[in-house]
């Protein structure tokens, strides 16, 4: 096991130095810099900016230095913990970052946790009644939550929020909360609006794993494992729940490493429409500007999550299946 963790850090590193790579260069691909951004959108607004400002800008930015040197420039940064200075937004990429990686971390671990404690109980429901009323209804709504686009339902559920509940939407607090210090009942006021961004984040997530879940449980329950344990007389809620189960969770576990890159690029739609305070919205507008610096920085961290949850995943599938071996 500690052999298997070792070789896989290392190998962890050099995957990270490589998107970090790919991601900075991708980023600048698009014709133009975030300057040329600027200068367009100064003439929408009808102002205008002289190619010698332009130019001086792209000095102090670092910006008419070759890509290589404007690279090394901003990972020597990240090493040392400076994730440089935002151009648009023209305040340091750690504040920018750090003030939203929080709720997009808290709402993804909700909405995981939501998925989960549905999805299991109810595939496993599914698969030990198949064709049964209960098993026709889940599917169908299975079927539903896949089909309507997130962003779609983000919008019923503000309409009911709003018109039924009386409750105002967007957001993950009330107006008089925005900008309070925490307390009670800013908690408690974020928890009453975290309702809406679970449902709708977590429809279609959930919809796939009932159907997983339902899947890999037909497939074990009448393995011979299985039939030996009811051969013993072990009860059948106990023996479902101690084997076969066990063994249907691998998806669940394998699926860690790239929830939280999936929730974070999956979902931007439907932050930017609740209006969720979360780094996709962040990354959007940074890739449409050309932020590169911001853009860079978010899509590094999403990917140092993604390499520690698949390291975590592999580490718990070889602890919850005991066929699988890191050797």
């Amino acid at each position: 096991m500690l052999q298997f963790v070792i070789r896989r850090t290392l190998i962890a590193v050099v995957t990270i130095f490589a998107i970090s790579v790919v991601s900075f260069v991708i980023i600048q691909l698009p014709p133009g810099d975030f300057l040329t951004s600027y200068a367009a959108t100064l003439a929408q607004q009808g102002d205008t900016i002289q190619p010698e400002q332009l130019e001086a800008l792209r000095e102090a930015y670092g910006l008419g230095q070759p890509i290589h040197v404007q690279y090394l420039k901003w990972i020597t940064g990240v090493l040392r913990g400076d994730f440089g200075q935002s151009l648009e937004w023209q305040a340091p990429v750690n504040t920018l970052i750090w003030g939203r990686m929080g709720f997009t971390v808290m709402i993804s671990a909700s909405t995981i946790l939501f998925v989960w404690a549905f999805a299991i109980p109810v595939g496993v429901f599914s698969a030990t009644h198949q064709y049964s009323l209960g098993d026709y209804v889940f599917t169908f709504f299975g079927f539903l939550g896949l089909a309507i686009p997130n962003f779609m339902l983000a919008l019923v559920l503000m309409w009911i929020g709003f018109s039924v509940f009386g409750q105002s939407v967007g957001g993950l607090f009330s107006p008089e909360f925005e900008q309070a210090p925490w307390s009670i009942a800013k908690f408690i006021d974020m928890v009453s609006h975290l309702w809406i961004p679970l449902l709708v984040i977590g429809t279609a997530g959930t919809a796939g794993l009932i159907r997983t879940m339902r899947a890999n449980m037909l497939d074990e329950i009448n393995q011979p494992y299985v039939e030996t344990a009811r051969a013993k007389g072990l009860r059948e809620r106990g023996l479902i729940w101690k084997y076969p189960v066990r063994v249907a969770l691998n998806p669940f576990v394998s699926t860690v490493g790239y929830a939280l890159p999936e929730l974070v690029s999956g979902v931007i739609i439907v932050a930017v429409v609740l209006n969720l305070p979360t780094v996709g919205p962040l990354l959007l507008r940074s890739l449409l500007s050309q932020d590169m610096f911001l853009a860079g920085a978010i899509v590094l961290l999403i990917s140092v999550m993604t390499v520690i949850g698949t390291l975590l995943s592999d580490i718990l599938l070889a602890w919850l299946d005991p066929r699988i071996r890191l050797d």
